[in-house]
């Protein structure tokens, strides 16, 4: 029978043994750990039909193998790319402007927050938001309207207090 008590026994049994054989794979104890938990977690989503098999044993070690793998080829494509195109741009650091923005915002209701940032910020059309927030165009339409009310007199008030604005 499979249920949560004898998957809780075969962890305690192989974890540590597959932790060992993944440090030996990944030089790394952090590493190994992390896959183990991915490994698991595969695992235990297949425990009814894994705790059939004449060795789940070698099902986990199998799987911690092909992870391991796997995170060794995607770090070496990213290290190919690096190498091929060089470290990407440093980070572009906001300015009072944004930061004022972002921090009127942040003092929105979250529906109206995120029809904005997404109509102005990220280019999507009302019927686009309306489909994405599973809301009615019309709704949408007063978010972005109500949203809008809010964000002028917090703006107004920080562009006069900073002096750009005539």
């Amino acid at each position: 029978m499979a249920d949560e008590s004898t998957f809780a026994e075969f962890y305690r049994g192989t974890y540590r043994g597959l932790v060992t054989q993944l440090v030996a794979y990944t030089g790394d104890l952090a590493e190994a750990q992390d896959i183990a938990q991915e490994v698991y977690v595969r695992a235990w989503q297949r425990w009814r039909r894994l705790s059939e098999y004449d060795d789940p044993r070698a099902w986990v070690s199998k799987v911690g193998h092909h992870l391991a793998i796997s995170r060794w080829r995607r770090a070496k494509v990213a290290v190919s790319t690096w190498t091929r195109h060089g470290p990407p741009p440093p980070p572009v650091e906001p300015d009072g402007a944004t930061l004022d923005l972002v921090n009127a915002l942040k003092r929105l209701p979250e529906a109206q927050r995120r029809a904005l940032v997404l109509f102005h910020l990220g280019g999507f059309s009302v019927g686009d938001i309306a489909r994405v927030e599973g809301a009615p165009e019309g709704t949408i339409k007063a978010r972005l309207s109500r949203g809008r009310q809010a964000l002028a007199p917090m703006l107004a008030t920080t562009d006069a207090l900073d002096g750009s604005r005539p």
